[in-house]
């Protein structure tokens, strides 16, 4: 249960902060329907649990053949998150109004597509991230600790889908930057545990 709670708050973390896919739901659930709106956030899940996964279990078992590269991997992932949340801190949080949403469901799963795997910085970050949480893992916990991470995604974007069609006139750009804020802090604090765990890796070996 440890590394499963340990998975969504960290994946709560990530996947909380305003980027592309955030913006697109969020603006979907402000001018759609409940039932687009939910549709596009189901869209956007099932493209970043994929992404989760191949990053997940493609560098992590990389990475289980190599302890050099584990070791590298564990420190570059732990400096990437540490950067990630650095950046969360300075950022705004402003929300883009002009986004298109009113747009055929084909071209909102393409959208999805694009944003999430076709985006070399994503790939870049969640394999580095994803792969340092699991060579920090022991052996047998992965799967907990993965099935957090996408879990948090799923509950992210029904939950802010859900929260914005009913409260869509009290968002405010000062709830977006507080809510970066908070996930900032996580996952700064999670990098600096990934980096510990190098430390330790260096010691022993």
């Amino acid at each position: 249960m440890k590394y499963f709670l340990q998975g969504i708050t960290m994946g709560l973390a990530y996947v909380a902060p305003i980027g592309l896919q955030n913006l697109f739901v969020i603006n979907t659930a402000l001018t759609q329907k409940k039932s687009r709106a939910f549709l596009t956030a189901l869209i956007v899940i099932f493209f970043d649990v994929t992404l989760a996964l191949a990053c997940f279990f493609g560098i992590g078992s990389i990475m289980e053949k190599s302890k050099i590269l584990e070791l590298g991997i564990l420190l570059i992932g732990s400096i990437i998150v540490i950067y990630i949340g650095i950046g969360l801190l300075k950022s705004k949080g402003s929300m883009d109004s002009s986004t298109d949403v009113n747009v055929p469901i084909l071209k909102v799963i393409t959208t999805a597509c694009v944003v999430t795997w076709f985006n070399p910085q994503a790939i870049i970050d969640g394999s580095m991230m994803l792969g340092a949480f699991r060579a920090s893992l022991p052996k047998d916990e992965g799967l907990k600790f993965i099935a957090g991470v996408t879990s948090a995604s799923c509950l992210w974007f029904t939950g802010i889908t859900t929260f914005i069609s009913i409260f869509s006139s009290k968002i405010t750009e000062k709830l977006l930057r507080g809510i970066n804020i908070v996930c900032g802090i996580v996952i700064i604090f999670y990098g600096t545990k990934l980096f510990w765990t190098f430390i330790q890796m260096v010691i022993e070996k």
